[in-house]
């Protein structure tokens, strides 16, 4: 093998602070105009720093710590006790941890699922999250897909049809708190309908939350949709820099503490404490990132920062359909959807998100009326020049 002399000697501490500042440079370049994902980039962890001198490992269960003295699980707890409280668990009851992501989320919860419910078929909708159909290829899960209305919801209809057709096995739902691409919301209380109409009793289907972006949201906006453990759902997945914002992936996976028992969870001696999830050795720094954004936001904060970023997404949707151009946005998202725009370099300026002949804008925090102006203008210009 080769190697440069730098790499043998090390590079000096003045040349990799010149590339990491070029980096930031670039990135702060790309902030400006990130439009088309859910993650939130309005975030100030400046008071955090003097963490970054220590390793921080959550190894084992939370709610037990470990050994492995070098942990913030007593954060960790206080951001599941502030989740279990929003979607109305009593802490007794619930159990959770802070994942690497909303993906994590949705896998240990579909497990959870498959475990309870072993020769049971996942139900998710065409518009699920890629991760759903993954999942199921990762556990060897029977996978059906359910077509979805026109704003993206699930169809009771079709759904329906499918639990005729395997009325024999348990039912798995995976629920979207907001697709992906059109932010649109299932009818949990109609799914939950759905089954119990056509024979699946409580303890013959389990029903799993993808709330990756909503979940953290709906609880704040007026006549939305209630996400309740008083309804019959099993786990609730957020992705923790998505609409809090974080300096890494991370999200959160709340349960029912009934249900970490038997194969999802054995005692490892050598931690002191319990195994129940997916990765073990876990970021402790992820979870102080979000007791520190819950803790300085404060449920007042959180509901002005929901507030703003729909009506963003209004303005962006009126300013859109005002200047021609085909748009429409759920009820209840900060997710504004229209026609593709067919410059490729343009999209991938913006940081769009495309498919087939529709793309997206996501309304978050950082996004300015200055930038969606900006966007909308160009845009505008690249069409009329194309027609």
């Amino acid at each position: 093998m080769s190697l440069a002399m730098s790499d043998l000697a090390g590079d000096s501490e003045q040349h990799l602070l010149q590339i990491i500042t070029i980096f930031a440079q670039a990135l702060s370049l790309s902030k400006m105009r990130f439009l088309g994902y859910p993650t939130n980039l309005e975030f100030d962890y400046e008071a955090l720093a003097p963490l970054l001198h220590f390793h921080i490992n959550n190894a084992g269960d939370p709610f037990l710590g470990s050994c492995y003295t070098l942990n913030s699980a007593a954060f960790e707890v206080s951001v599941l006790d502030w989740f279990a409280s929003l979607w109305e668990i009593a802490k007794n009851q619930c159990w959770g941890y802070v994942t690497t992501g909303g993906t994590e989320g949705n896998l240990h919860g579909i497990l959870v699922g498959r475990e309870q419910l072993p020769d049971g078929i996942l139900y998710a909708s065409e518009e699920s999250h890629y991760s759903a159909f993954k999942i199921a290829r990762i556990c060897r899960m029977q996978c059906v897909k359910v077509a979805t209305l026109r704003s993206g919801e699930i169809d009771c209809s079709d759904l329906k049809a499918s639990l005729l057709a395997h009325k024999d096995k348990p039912a798995i739902i995976n629920i979207n708190i907001g697709t992906t691409m059109n932010g649109a919301i299932d009818d949990i209380d109609l799914v939950v309908q759905t089954l119990e109409e056509y024979g699946f009793t409580r303890d013959r289907f389990y029903i799993h939350c993808d709330g990756a972006l909503f979940g953290l949201m709906l609880p704040f906006i007026k006549q939305a949709p209630r996400l309740s453990f008083k309804k019959p759902i099993g786990s609730i997945a957020i992705s923790g820099h998505k609409f809090l914002g974080c300096p890494v992936p991370c999200g959160v996976i709340i349960t029912r503490l009934e249900y970490i028992k038997g194969n999802m969870s054995s005692d490892v001696e050598i931690i002191a404490s319990r195994d129940a999830t997916i990765t073990g050795s876990r970021s402790g720094h992820a979870a102080i990132f979000l007791w520190y954004a819950l803790k300085k936001k404060g449920l007042l904060g959180l509901k002005e920062e929901v507030d703003k970023c729909m009506r963003n997404a209004d303005y962006l949707l009126d300013k859109l359909q005002n200047a021609g151009i085909s748009a429409m946005k759920n009820e209840f998202s900060n997710i504004v959807v229209f026609e593709k725009p067919q410059d490729e370099e343009f999209a991938r300026r913006w940081s769009l998100a495309c498919k087939g002949s529709m793309a997206h804008v996501v309304a978050m925090q950082h996004v300015t009326l200055e930038m969606l102006d900006s966007f909308v203008s160009e845009f505008v210009q690249k069409r009329s020049f194309k027609l």
